[in-house]
């Protein structure tokens, strides 16, 4: 037995989203790495900070000496041992290194920003995965409605044309003809009911949740409208993601140019320690036993600057250059592309929206046509052959508006994502 729609829970398109967000692995995956991100450009990794160790250290010697002196005399001491301890704590600063680590710094931040474009392209197109298959299931739930209709339709004929056999108003053949029509709605119907059990555990696939998690979806859809969404198309080339995406790299690359030029420079540090040392000596032949005791403060600067690496750094100031003009190749490109696409995505949407409307039309002229003929078998001014053409004229009406209106929907989602407004409208 099938449950009944309106006894199950209705998942909104505001729900199926909320869902999604917070359950969608690969939108999880995207969030860590966003977050890998945002650890790098902190300012415990910047390298503004100093550092700080402490080194410590003990050693022991035990030794068996013989000591010759010129005046003939000789003395051995045997198990002299000696001991060693020191402990400090260090600190070293680099205080300027040609402006590497500020530039550095600079790139971890854009880095972080370029995942946050590479986070929102992840949710982008997985709210357009999301809504193929929501839009879907509303398709295949009006279809089931319309189907469902069709076979009481069908099995009233089936009634009537019992009853008009019994008393002699028409043949066997109309019986037999309602009933072959019944057999075939009830497949079309089992078959449609079957394809929407399946499309919804594919929508839970989507949102990661349970598959057998049972709902109703909103098959209601509302079109932004012309104003608006030529508005946006204005702002595209500066919304799009993948044009963000272009230029995060190339401000990331002029970035390692600038890294790279700070290898010319030299480098400037600073150095602290505050130690402690101890040194047990044993006696020897000229001199008697001793403990020092040493602990103070140290501290110096330095200066590096490496005038010539074999041309390392030269070689990779070039490559960095380059890499930036290969970057600045690649927006051009993916400005040509983008709006290819926007002109593509536009005319497929203004001609689905068209068809569309079209087809509301359709199915008004079919509606009537096949009112008319049910009038008329009831009269039994037309056969039963073509009662069922004006039937299926009707159904195929009716599928027909469902596609194009959910097409055209999904159309203007896509065209949406590519003017870089997919995450800034109502559902």
């Amino acid at each position: 037995m099938q449950p009944v729609l309106s006894q199950q829970k209705q998942l909104s398109k505001g729900e199926a989203i909320q869902i999604t967000l917070e359950n969608n692995y690969g939108i999880e995956v995207a969030d860590n790495n966003l977050e890998i991100a945002g650890n790098n450009a902190d300012l415990l990794n910047s390298g503004y900070l100093p550092s700080l160790f402490a080194l410590a250290g003990a050693d022991y010697q035990l030794e068996d000496t013989q000591t010759e002196r010129d005046d003939g005399n000789s003395f051995e001491i045997n198990g002299a041992d000696s001991e060693a301890y020191r402990a400090s704590l260090n600190l070293e600063y680099t205080l300027f290194d040609g402006l590497g680590r500020y530039y550095n710094f600079k790139r971890l931040k854009e880095s972080y920003n370029l995942s946050r474009l590479d986070a929102r392209e992840t949710i982008e197109n997985t709210i357009i995965q999301l809504f193929s298959v929501y839009y879907e299931v509303a398709r295949l739930t009006e279809n089931v409605e319309i189907l469902e209709e069709t076979l009481e339709i069908s099995k009233d004929r089936v009634t009537r044309a019992g009853y008009q056999f019994e008393y002699g108003q028409n043949t066997k053949l109309e019986v037999l003809n309602a009933e072959v029509d019944v057999t075939n709605d009830s497949i079309n119907l089992m078959n449609a009911r079957q394809q929407l059990r399946n499309t919804k555990r594919d929508l839970n696939v989507v949102m990661s949740r349970e598959l057998d998690n049972n709902f109703v979806v909103d098959t209601l859809v509302a079109f932004i409208p012309k104003l608006k969404l030529q508005t946006y198309r204005e702002e595209a080339m500066a919304n799009n993601v993948r044009i963000l995406q272009s230029e995060s790299n190339i401000l990331l690359s002029e970035y390692d140019i600038r890294t790279t030029k700070a290898d010319f420079l030299p480098t400037v540090g600073l150095t602290g320690s505050y130690g402690w040392n101890k040194s047990v000596s044993p006696a020897s032949a000229f001199f008697t036993g001793s403990t020092q005791e040493v602990k103070g403060l140290s501290a110096g600067l330095n200066l590096r600057w490496n005038l010539f690496d074999g041309g390392g750094t030269i070689t990779r100031y070039k490559n960095a250059k380059v890499v930036k003009e290969n970057q600045q190749l690649f927006k051009q490109q993916i400005e040509l592309q983008v709006k290819r696409d926007i002109a593509n995505a536009l005319g497929d949407y203004e001609n689905l929206l068209e068809v569309y409307q079209i087809q509301e039309q359709n199915v008004i002229t079919n509606q009537n046509n096949f009112d008319r003929s049910r009038e008329r078998l009831n009269l039994g001014q037309i056969t039963s052959i073509e009662f069922r053409q004006a039937q299926i004229n009707l159904i195929n009406a009716q599928t027909n508006k469902n596609l194009a209106k959910y097409d055209a929907k999904l159309a203007e989602l896509q065209l949406l994502q590519l003017i870089g407004q997919l995450l800034n409208v109502d559902f």
